[in-house]
């Protein structure tokens, strides 16, 4: 890593020389390798329809009856609130929420 004499920001290499980003002020490489890692682009992993991993309540819901739903807490408010419960029923999956 090379630092700008001038400004003291990094400078990146650019054919035998270091460029700085910031003033344009450039230095030889001094013979040295220099190696550039492109960084992998992040993968994010959706699960669907995935929720019986949730844990259960008996609680009966309001579009069909059943007596089963999943549940889970949010912090939906400012923090000196309490959470919102939120359930889904395990037959329809229809979701409603509980203040």
């Amino acid at each position: 890593m090379e630092f700008c004499p001038k400004c003291k920001v990094l400078m990146v290499p650019k054919d035998d020389k270091f460029v700085c980003t910031k003033c344009g002020a450039t230095k030889k490489k001094g013979g040295r390798s220099v190696v550039v890692e492109k960084q992998k682009q992040k993968e994010t992993v959706v699960l669907e329809k995935k929720i019986d991993i949730l844990p259960k309540i008996r609680i009966e819901c309001p579009k069909c009856g059943n007596k089963e739903a999943y549940w889970v807490l949010r912090q939906t408010r400012a923090s000196d609130e309490p959470e919102t419960r939120i359930f889904t029923c395990t037959k329809c999956e229809h979701r409603w929420r509980q203040y």
